[in-house]
């Protein structure tokens, strides 16, 4: 494992983990809403790192990433995080881009900026892909609109509450899962609080770039997901021409939470299809 430093376009540094062999096809994996690159657990990465070069990248704000004062609103700029990730990297084709909820409106930020030569696969998993009241593809669910605002609050026991109920949605109901809800919601709670309220203070609609895009496309999206509801990765399947889309009944936010072994066999299958 190698933790690496990239610089954003406006000097931000974004901090990242590579595993796995340096020639086999790379795998950038962008987290969630006030989450980290930890966030994906070793059920996961240990055996994709077995055959792909896996980037699990900290977004700005986020983990040991840089926390800039302002510029969560502007499109570009998360675009051009991605970009310095994979231009640090060397990587100029053959790509899988992987976006986890508020990471996949980061992986469209990217797509509409740079476009996808890059890129070989995308993977959005219970993924918003536009942001603003009325759009399709930014659709949430009751857990993620029970802890606004409180889950942006600077008043520990407010947020603490608020990010405690959200975090079991990241989860699910699933037996023997305490370590990982606890790790998850430490990760929401260490986010610090203004960058929580930020990165939701834009509107962006990327559903013009989805009906053009030209790279083969997996959606994953729990039916009973209480975050970003399941009608926003339906909505990206009806848009991306060939997308397949793999509905996990009866799971919430986190599907590689509550059964990592499907999600490695799913993602595994998608990629070496590619």
């Amino acid at each position: 494992m190698s933790i690496r430093e990239a610089f954003g376009s406006d000097g931000t540094s974004i901090v990242y983990r590579v595993d796995g062999p340096a020639g086999a096809r790379p795998i950038v994996m962008l987290h969630g809403w006030a989450q980290s690159m930890a966030c994906w657990g070793d059920k996961v990465t240990d055996p994709l790192k077995e055959k792909y070069r896996v980037i699990a990248v900290d977004l700005r704000g986020h983990g040991y990433s840089g926390a800039p004062a302002t510029g969560y609103d502007d499109p570009a700029l998360w675009a051009g995080d991605v970009a310095a990730v994979l231009e640090q990297e060397d990587i100029r084709s053959g790509a899988v881009l992987l976006g986890w909820s508020y990471g996949g409106l980061v992986v469209c930020d990217y797509l509409s900026e740079f476009g996808s030569g890059a890129i070989a696969g995308l993977v959005l998993v219970a993924a918003i892909t536009s942001i603003g009241r009325g759009e399709e593809g930014g659709r949430v669910g009751p857990a993620m609109r029970a802890a606004v605002p409180g889950a942006m609050s600077v008043e520990s026991r407010v947020a603490i509450r608020a990010l405690g109920s959200f975090g079991n949605a990241l989860t699910g109901p699933g037996e023997g899962l305490g370590e990982r809800a606890q790790a998850l919601f430490g990760a929401s709670l260490s986010t610090r609080p203004r960058v929580r309220a930020a990165v939701f203070d834009r509107v962006v609609s990327h559903d013009a770039m989805l009906t053009e895009l030209d790279v083969p496309t997996l959606v994953v999206h729990g039916t009973a997901d209480s975050i970003v509801d399941v009608s926003a990765g339906r909505w990206a399947v009806s848009l991306i021409e060939g997308a397949t889309g793999s509905w996990w009944e009866g799971v919430d936010h986190g599907p590689f939470v509550a059964d990592p072994e499907r999600f490695v066999a799913e993602l595994t299958g998608f990629v070496d299809g590619l």
